[in-house]
């Protein structure tokens, strides 16, 4: 048993983390860059002027002309895409996932280029957009780059992506564990020492970077009361409005994205077209132009009217679904969270009690949790951007509620819909494999029938036939000489005469075995790319025989998961004592 651990060892460790320090530091430049590209577009498409100060669009002064910033701004990236590359279109998180899944983890220097310079463009035209989607692909392009340079396997390059895009979100928002968390949840599809070490490592560099680079504290500071026993029934309402109307933009989302596919229009427009919906709502509720991160403060600390909050919601959802919809350039987290905040402002003058301030930080989590399905990402991102530990009940539980609804009522999420309407589908449930737990020692054939070295190929052909082996071990002695199956019998029968002994016919080190701390996906996986059907079991690599394993055997693994999930029993709590009877 000394050969199992709880964690397997991946090789090359060392060298992932040291990467993944530099690429830390790499996409946490990335994450300014974006940043001072919204600013600076903000102030030249809104105020003429080259700068890159912090200014929102909502003070702009243009008038009916405001209505043509978005066109102008969803133009110049429709360009960008149809002339550069396509896989700047959308909010980003879809085509990392589709480039990990299926794309080997492998992209392009056009796109850490132009996928930040167009999310400027759009964001900085008024696109409704955040910008974490964007450094999330820009991050994670960036550590993809570094990884296609150095000779990696997939699942490095994958890990190396995933840190750039980890560090990246961190320094955008300073959400160090909110980014660690939608790696597992959503990025990674794992949670093991060789993937999570390297991007948690790389999400803390950005954290340390964004006080030099970006900024410092909390994006939204927030104080909130210890919530009363009265919460628990309205973080559960909370959750679950939050989770209807994620589930309704959600659909509401696709529906559009169908419309513009029925256009007689080359894609390359289409973002123009979103941006005239933007253009048209940006000029009666300006306050839904852009990131909105001031917005989203405000909404937070209750500092907009009923009806401002209502009538930015609406058009916020509006824009936001057409843009969207429209194949433009931009994230979706920032405006989820201003739509959610937005919910729970207009649910705070609903709910009883005084805790008003809370109502709009439960829902922008429970908002997240329900269009993402990741809801300790939620949990985390909302809390580390408040940096207000008091109000964790409520958004746990209103952020589960909400998981839990749209995980019954929507098939995918807005993240995989996009992969699906491919033809690739995504099954986002963690579990550990059953053949992860299980080796080959515990489903290998101990009881073995051997043949002598020194049999001959016309006595050993006599051992194969109807209800015998398919294959026997060949030993002289005690040593392992390799495995004798009947097709590789007919072959040595053909080139040698009958009387040949096996002994000098049968090399062990042209043979792969296995050992018996080998987990049955690494025999499952062995048998696969060898086309074989069984491996030996040897107790050192020049060791004994001390087992034989088949792809039937793998199938035991199935066995303990088939009755944990399908056999259903019932157990007394109490039980009588058997009585004997007197002698």
């Amino acid at each position: 048993m000394n050969h199992k651990r709880d964690f397997a060892l991946a090789p090359g460790q060392t060298r992932l983390v040291g990467l993944a320090l530099g690429i830390g530091v790499l996409a946490s430049g990335g994450a300014w860059l974006l940043l001072t590209l919204i600013r600076f577009f903000t102030n030249l498409f809104f105020y003429q002027t080259l700068s890159t100060a912090a200014r929102s669009p909502a003070g702009h002064t243009l008038g009916l002309a405001v209505i043509l910033v978005p066109v102008l701004g969803g133009l110049i990236v429709g360009l960008m895409a149809r002339f550069g590359s396509d896989k700047i279109r959308g909010h980003g998180i879809p085509e990392a996932l589709e480039a990990i899944l299926f794309g080997q983890s492998k992209m392009s220097a056009k796109v850490a280029i132009l996928k930040p310079l167009s999310s400027g463009i759009v964001i900085g035209s008024g696109g409704p957009f955040g910008a974490e989607g964007p450094i999330i692909m820009t991050g994670g392009a960036i550590g993809s780059l570094i990884a296609q340079q150095i000779r990696l396997t997939s699942a490095e390059r994958k890990t190396l992506l995933v840190a750039g895009a980890a560090a990246g979100m961190t320094a955008v928002f300073g959400t160090p564990l909110a980014a660690i968390l939608l790696a597992v949840e959503l990025l990674l599809f794992e949670l093991r020492p060789r993937s999570l070490v390297p991007v948690a490592l790389a999400a803390a560099v950005a954290a340390f970077l964004r006080p030099f680079l970006i900024d410092s504290g909390p994006l939204f500071p927030l104080a909130t009361a210890t919530p009363p026993l009265s919460a628990l029934p309205l973080s559960a309402l909370a959750g679950l409005l939050a989770g209807a109307l994620a589930a309704t933009l959600s659909a509401l989302l696709y529906k559009v994205e169908d419309a513009f596919h029925r256009l007689p229009l080359h894609w390359m427009w289409w973002p123009a077209l979103g941006g005239l919906a933007v253009g048209i709502g940006g000029y009666f509720e300006p306050r839904a132009l852009g990131v909105g991160y001031d917005v989203i403060g405000d909404l937070l600390n209750g500092h907009l009217a009923l009806g401002i909050v209502a009538g930015l919601l609406l058009v916020k959802c509006l824009i936001w679904v057409v843009a969207l919809g429209s194949g433009t350039s931009g994230g979706v987290l920032a405006p989820l969270l201003m739509m959610g905040a937005g919910l729970g402002t207009l649910l705070a003058a609903l709910f009883p009690g005084s805790h008003a301030a809370l109502w709009p930080l439960v829902a922008m989590a429970a908002m997240l949790a329900g269009t993402l399905g990741a809801p300790l990402t939620a949990a985390a991102f909302a809390l580390e951007l408040t940096h207000d530990v008091d109000a964790l009940l409520p958004v746990l539980l209103a952020c589960t509620v909400s998981y839990a609804l749209t995980v019954r009522v929507m098939r995918r999420s807005i993240l995989t819909e996009k992969i699906a309407r491919r033809g690739r589908h995504i099954f986002r449930e963690y579990a550990v494999d059953p053949m992860e737990r299980s080796h080959a020692d515990e489903l290998m054939s101990r009881e073995l029938v051997t043949l002598p070295a020194t049999m001959t190929l016309s006595e050993a052909a006599r051992q194969f036939g109807p209800g015998r082996h398919r294959a026997y071990p060949v030993l002289d002695g005690e040593r392992y000489l390799g495995l004798l199956d009947e097709l590789t019998l007919i072959h040595l029968a053909a080139a040698h005469p009958a009387g040949t002994q096996l002994a000098g016919l049968i090399d062990a080190a042209d043979q792969p075995f296995a050992l018996p701390g080998d987990s049955g996906r690494v025999l499952a996986s062995r048998l696969a790319q060898q086309g074989l059907e069984r491996l030996a079991v040897l107790d050192s690599p020049d060791g004994r025989l001390v087992g034989l394993i088949t792809r039937s055997d793998l199938l035991k693994t199935s066995l303990a998961f088939h009755a944990e999930e399908q056999h259903a029993e019932r157990h007394a709590l109490w039980r009588r004592p058997s009585v004997r009877p007197a002698d």
